[in-house]
C-alpha cells in the first residue's frame, strides 16, 4: 500500500512512522487512520523490525482527530469513526514490539490518545498535551477517558478531560503523561538511542514482558502474577534465553538472534 499521508523508513532494526499531513497539523481523519492501521499491521509481521518510532511531520505530532470530518457525524456514524480509531490504537498498543512516540509538537485529543497506545512517550520541550474534547462537546474516543486513567489516575486523568486543559512538556513529565522532556532538536536522537539500546536485547524477551506487563494491568494482582510466570517460563524454550545467561557467565555481551 502506498501511503498518502505518512513516511516509513527503517534504519537497521528501527522503523519510523511519521504521520504527514502538516497543512492540518496532522489531524487524524479516516484516510489517516486506515494508513496507521495498514502500516502497524505489516510492522507487526515484519522480523526485521524490532522498534517502532511514531512521530509527526512539522511542529506537530498529532493535534487532534480532524474536526472538519466529525463535525457532520450523526451517533451511528460518530461509532463507527470511534470504532476506527480505537481499533488502531489498539493494534498499536498490542504490538509484538515496543512502539515510542516522539512527540515534538502538539498532542491533543486524538493525539494524546495515540501517544497513549505506545509504550514510551518522549516529548520535546515545544511539546503540549492534552484531551480539549469536552470543549467541543464531545468525550475522548480514541481510549482516552481509559488509557490516560490507567497511565496518570484517575483523579488527574478526570481534571485534565474535565477541564479541557492543556499542558506543556514538563508538567507532563511530572504527572507521569511522558517518560522524558528534551530539546527539539535532540528528540529524534533521543528517540533513536532508546530504540537502539531496546532493539540490543532479546526481542523475545522484551515481546514477553511487553505482553505480561499489558495483560496484568487488565486484571487483579493474582491473575497479574499467573500472567508474569507463564512468560516468564516461555522466556526458558529459547535460544535467547541460552544465550544470554551463558554470556553472561563468560563475562561477554550476549548475541541475540530472537528465536
Amino acid at each position: 500500500m502506498d501511503y498518502k499521508f505518512l513516511i516509513k523508513e527503517c534504519q537497521d532494526e528501527i522503523a519510523i512512522v511519521k504521520i504527514n499531513k502538516p497543512k492540518s497539523l496532522n489531524a487524524l481523519d479516516s484516510g489517516v487512520i486506515a494508513e496507521l492501521n495498514d502500516c502497524f499491521t505489516k510492522l507487526d509481521q515484519d522480523d526485521s523490525v524490532k522498534v517502532v518510532i511514531l512521530t509527526g511531520e512539522g511542529k506537530s505530532f498529532v493535534a487532534g482527530a480532524d474536526i472538519s470530518e466529525m463535525s457532520g457525524l450523526n451517533a451511528t456514524e460518530g461509532n463507527a469513526f470511534a470504532k476506527a480509531g480505537m481499533d488502531t490504537f489498539l493494534l498499536i498498543e498490542k504490538l509484538s514490539k515496543p512502539v515510542i512516540a516522539a512527540i515534538n509538537g502538539f498532542a491533543l485529543g486524538g493525539g494524546c490518545e495515540i501517544s497513549l497506545a505506545c509504550d514510551i512517550r518522549i516529548a520535546s520541550t515545544k511539546a503540549l498535551l492534552g484531551q480539549p474534547e469536552v470543549g467541543l462537546g464531545i468525550t475522548p474516543g480514541f481510549g482516552g477517558t481509559q488509557r490516560l486513567a490507567r497511565t496518570i489516575g484517575p483523579g488527574k486523568a478526570k481534571e485534565l478531560i474535565f477541564r479541557a486543559n492543556n499542558i506543556k512538556a514538563e508538567e507532563a513529565l511530572a504527572i507521569g503523561l511522558v517518560n522524558k522532556v528534551v530539546e527539539p532538536d535532540a528528540l529524534m536522537d533521543e528517540a533513536m538511542k532508546m530504540a537502539k539500546e531496546i532493539a540490543s536485547k532479546s526481542t523475545l524477551a522484551v515481546k514477553y514482558a511487553k505482553q505480561a506487563i499489558n495483560n496484568g494491568l487488565q486484571t487483579d494482582i493474582d491473575t497479574g502474577m499467573d500472567i508474569e510466570r507463564a512468560n516468564f517460563a516461555l522466556c526458558f524454550a529459547t535460544e535467547d534465553q541460552k544465550e544470554g545467561m551463558k554470556a553472561f557467565l563468560e563475562k561477554r555481551k550476549p548475541e541475540f538472534k530472537g528465536c
